[in-house]
């Protein structure tokens, strides 16, 4: 017959692991001497992994702090609301994921944007932006993917769109709700091969860039109603801020 003792290891009122004594010989039996000595190894292990736990916490936010000190950026305010987008922007920044910046007009979102190209790995290569709702559908699908010599009236020489220009660095979509649906369709492809073509031309071209967009407007409430993609919209949402 095995004898067998179990103590609970608790930090902070939660079971966090089990000392566990066990014997196979059936004449050492487990008695309240090696409940005590069980008892107070569990006691000395929980305030130890409660001291590490709370050493990485503290290690994780000197980090963040950090990064949040040594950011870079244009953007003004120390409150908690906006000590909170520096700490998220510090996280973002890095990394290459696409950003959804989302507010109302006039509250920065291009400063935003802005600051989490200049503390990325792009931060050397270029920043381009464009404002969506500034620009006719037409002039807008020629700003952004460029055209082709001769590809309509008026186009005289081969011109490069925003994105061959944003090609290594960050391409900032201003007020993206009012993308035009063939020209969100279009954007998908890019986000989905890395590829795109110019307005007239039929040779695909290769781009490498973070997309960072931004809207005043509901883009659920959007994909509902039609009005925006869903593929596209779950491409852009992967951060919010």
């Amino acid at each position: 017959v095995r004898s067998v003792l179990c103590v609970p290891l608790i930090v902070l009122d939660e079971v966090k692991g089990v000392i566990y004594l066990d014997s196979c010989d059936p004449a050492a039996r487990m008695n309240e001497d090696h409940l005590q000595l069980a008892t107070a190894i569990a006691g000395i292990g929980a305030v130890g992994l409660e001291n590490a736990r709370h050493l990485e916490w503290l290690e994780n936010e000197c980090t963040l702090l950090r990064a949040d000190i040594s950011m870079e950026h244009n953007m003004v305010g120390e409150c908690s609301s906006m000590r909170e987008i520096y700490k998220r922007v510090a996280r973002v920044a890095p990394t290459d994921s696409t950003v959804l910046i989302l507010g109302e007009s006039g509250t920065g979102k291009e400063l935003v944007a802005r600051a989490i190209h200049k503390n990325s790995r792009r931060a050397t290569k270029p920043f381009v932006a464009i404002n969506c709702a500034a620009l006719m559908e037409t002039l807008l699908e020629s700003e952004l993917f460029g055209h082709e010599r001769g590809a309509f009236t008026g186009a005289l020489t081969e011109k490069k769109g925003r994105l061959e220009i944003a090609h290594g660095g960050t391409l900032f979509l201003d007020e993206m709700g009012d993308l035009a649906p063939e020209l969100q369709a279009k954007l998908l492809r890019v986000l989905q091969e890395h590829e795109f073509e110019r307005v007239g031309g039929t040779r695909p071209i290769k781009v490498d860039i973070r997309l960072i967009a931004a809207t005043n407007k509901n883009l659920e409430e959007a994909v509902k109603t039609g009005a925006f993609r869903q593929d596209l919209y779950y491409r852009l949402n992967v951060v919010s801020l």
